[in-house]
């Protein structure tokens, strides 16, 4: 029986030799195949990979699957970037693309993940058509593919041109000015060689850790969060830096270490930007930002009066609202980011190069620049945490999920948001937000407390009510 594909919020993605086979890769491609072939020509596009293990052949593979589809397929033999392929594709005026990564999942994984001809991620209504697709071919398909043994594909170097776009959008020269000093953590993934070297050619001093490629990342997921980050701190410590900016493995998600040592979380990095680029560039046209990403951003939407879109967890609704030119910043909690006039996508390169333009800019460290923030808006502390459930107790709660609850331990509901899952929002204006793990047992609660005080209790009640 065939591996049912499903693509989520950011595609398909499964265990390499598992799911996510040749057969299964050829079933994928040609769903993808067919779905473009239903748009305007010429259809043609970008084909691209992360580092991981067998990538180069993934990305022949599929080459020769859309050949053979009458598809035109346009290589990318070095890893890239996500957003490096998103803009790309807006450049080449391409159908979209095609890119095998597993973005931040261990190195077992790997995946596909297909955007749009405008850089975007799929939108649902395009990855059900992709998966109806799928679905027609049938049980066992013989799938066409181009068996020449040296085709001529073409091929593109997307690295260039995005970092000469990047170096348009960030004050590369006062990073400069400022003289600091800053460590670089690719996490030997798809942002080699880019950030460090559009700092390096503007003058900045950059030091880097996990620079070489390593398809098992370390022995663990290239994901750039706090317990991850060790060597880069110890970087930073060694050669007195202000700033740690790091990204995950396809480079759509960062990660970032203040001056002292302090991991900043994703949170705090998407509303610090917000507050400067509103500050610097005069950008007031809107925020986006998903249910569960702090409210911070929606207290300093409130003070800058500017207009607040919350969105599904998921990127590609943020990226329809830079499509439309209708948010200046707009991020989410899972550390990812882009700006105005920028790409659709997650881009954890820019969100590095933009933190150390603030950081040089406002001459403080993020610590000292976020107890401002709270001084003007109010103090937030978000946390997430994720509960395994028995398949029992997971259809159990994913009735309860539908109900309104008047309170939340001792605490009033006041409002309740159902945006995506479940947000209770309570009297002080903490909240509790739960979504469903479409692929395992799993609920994931997200809260937010107005005072660290708070915290423990605020997690023991949204733990409570998930499990009695």
């Amino acid at each position: 029986m065939s591996t049912t594909i499903k693509f989520g919020t950011s595609g398909w993605r499964a265990i390499v030799a598992d799911e996510f086979t040749v057969a299964n890769i050829r079933r994928a491609v040609a769903g993808i195949a067919a779905y473009v072939k239903t748009q305007p020509a010429p259809h043609r596009v970008l084909v691209g990979r992360d580092p991981r293990f067998l990538g180069e052949s993934f990305v022949d593979e599929a080459a020769r699957i859309l050949s053979a589809a009458g598809v035109t397929p346009i290589i990318i033999p070095k890893a890239a970037p996500t957003p490096a392929i998103s803009y790309a594709v807006r450049q080449l005026k391409a159908s979209g693309s095609i890119n095998f990564t597993a973005s931040h999942n261990p190195p077992e994984y790997n995946g596909i993940k297909f955007s749009t001809h405008d850089g975007a991620p799929a939108l649902p209504e395009v990855t059900k058509q992709i998966e109806a697709a799928i679905v027609a071919l049938g049980e066992d398909p013989k799938i066409p593919r181009l068996a020449d043994p040296e085709p001529n594909f073409e091929q593109v170097d997307v690295k260039d041109d995005y970092l000469k776009r990047l170096a348009e959008l960030v004050d590369l020269k006062a990073i400069a000015a400022s003289k600091i000093k800053i460590v670089f953590d690719p996490f030997w993934g798809a942002a080699r060689g880019y950030s460090c070297h559009i700092l390096r050619e503007a003058g900045v001093t950059v030091e880097t850790v996990h620079d070489y490629r390593d398809v098992l990342f370390g022995g663990h997921a290239p994901e750039p969060d706090d317990q991850l980050l060790a060597e880069a701190k110890a970087k930073t410590k060694e050669i007195g830096a202000k700033l740690v900016i790091a990204t995950d493995g396809d480079a759509d998600r960062f990660g970032i270490v203040d001056e002292d040592g302090t991991f900043i979380q994703p949170n705090y990095i998407i509303a610090l930007l917000f507050d400067y680029l509103v500050e610097t560039r005069g950008w007031k046209n809107g925020v986006a930002k998903s249910v569960a990403t702090t409210n911070l951003i929606n207290a300093l939407a409130d003070y800058h009066k500017v207009p607040l879109y919350e969105t599904p967890v998921g990127f590609k609704y943020i990226g329809e609202l830079i499509n439309q030119d209708k948010i200046a910043i707009g991020g989410e909690e899972s550390a990812g980011l882009t700006i105005r006039g920028h790409v659709p996508e997650k881009d954890g390169v820019i969100a590095g190069l933009l933190v150390a333009e603030m950081v040089a800019k406002r001459g403080k460290s993020l610590g000292a620049q976020l107890t401002e923030l709270f001084d003007k808006v109010g103090s937030f502390y978000p946390v997430r945490e994720n509960f395994h459930l028995t398949n029992e107790a997971k259809a159990r709660f994913t009735e309860k999920l539908k109900t309104d609850p008047s309170s939340l331990g001792s605490r009033k509901v006041t409002s309740i948001v159902r945006t995506d899952g479940l947000k209770l929002v309570l009297d002080d204006g903490s909240w509790v937000c739960y979504r469903l793990s479409g692929t395992e047992p799993v609920v994931r609660a997200y809260t937010e407390s107005r005072n660290e005080s708070d915290m423990a209790a605020l997690s023991a009640a949204a733990k409570d009510f998930v499990l009695n």
